[in-house]
């Protein structure tokens, strides 16, 4: 599992206004963790609460939504878990093959992918 930092931006649910972030990718991690703050700050809002497990075993409940990002030049909507304040952002493994993009996990960076159908 890889880990690393990359600076992503997240957008509103327009894809209008944009607010950059340095997020860490965790390969091991599903979805992608944004403090509420932000989130909220955007306009985006929560559209369901999931149950989420944590690297300890541990379960939580969280705000989940969707709204648009961009990360090495590629742009898309991508699901979201509303993290608290303060959290460190995390970016998982959907919303990088969202926007067709993966975890080079040897050279510890962002590579692009082609879609399959």
């Amino acid at each position: 599992m890889a880990t690393f930092n990359v600076e992503i931006e997240i957008g509103d649910p327009d894809g209008q206004r944009f607010e950059r972030v340095d997020a860490l990718v965790d390969s091991g991690a599903t979805y992608a963790f944004i403090p509420s703050s932000l989130l909220n700050g955007l306009g985006v809002k929560p559209r369901s609460v999931r149950t989420f497990e944590l690297a300890d075993g541990s379960l939580i409940e969280r705000d989940f939504s969707q709204t648009w990002a961009r990360l090495n030049g590629e742009n898309g909507v991508i699901p979201v878990i509303f993290a608290e304040d303060g959290a460190i952002p995390i970016l998982g493994r959907i919303p990088l093959a969202t926007l067709c993009l993966e975890v080079d996990e040897a050279n510890k960076r962002i590579v692009p992918i082609k879609a399959r159908l």
